[in-house]
């Protein structure tokens, strides 16, 4: 173990543990390479979840790690936020909607969607969410639909949906794991500021 420790530095779930102490959670191992180990921690009525999972292309394995909270979602506002770059770009141009919220930083950073501009701009006002949001070198955050029902799951209830971030490869950094919780506590209590979330347990377990 000293010598994996060596090579490779602390293990996933030695930094996980870590930051389930810091956000006031708790922490579950699993396997490096398969996943299955996550980090729960509560927000309120909420159940914030970080764990990672692993998808095969046939020929090699990519590792994700995600964070979801599921909510009550009563007016179905959703949105998707992510860093610009050459695609998004290209994506833009093709018509892509692209909403400005009117942080010239921030609208030039990154790339905003959703259903409802008048509440994306009243979200993303919140300059405590725009610091967090910026403070990730990268980013694919989004409120997501029912996830189960695609995958032949029991679904959630009609009214619920899941705040939702992804990114590539496992982050094993201690202070950018828990401004992403930050990042989901200061969303879900705008959200619920704005009447797009309710304080409310969904009665969900992931």
């Amino acid at each position: 173990m000293s010598l994996l420790r060596d090579l490779f530095g602390p293990s996933r779930d030695e930094i996980w543990q870590q930051v389930a102490a810091a956000v006031g959670g708790k922490a579950s191992a699993g396997n490096f390479w398969a996943g299955g180990g996550k980090v729960e921690a509560a927000h309120g009525q909420w159940m914030v979840t970080l764990d990672t999972y692993v998808v095969s292309t046939g020929k090699t394995t990519i590792t994700y790690t995600r964070m979801r909270a599921p909510y009550v979602n009563p007016d179905g506002f959703q949105f998707t936020i992510y860093r610009r770059g050459i695609f998004s770009d290209i994506g833009k141009w093709m018509g892509m909607q692209d909403v400005v919220v009117g942080d010239p930083q921030f609208d030039e950073d990154f790339i905003i969607k959703g259903n409802d501009e008048a509440k994306l701009c009243r979200l993303f006002a919140d300059a405590r969410l725009r610091e967090l949001v910026s403070a990730q070198p990268d980013i694919h955050f989004c409120v997501k639909d029912d996830e189960n029902k695609f995958w032949g799951g029991q679904g959630f209830p009609s009214n619920v949906d899941e705040l939702y971030f992804q990114v590539t490869g496992v982050i094993k950094d201690v202070h950018r794991l828990k401004q992403l919780f930050d990042l989901f506590a200061e969303t879900l209590d705008e959200l619920c500021r704005m009447g797009s979330a309710y304080e409310q347990n969904p009665c969900v377990t992931l």
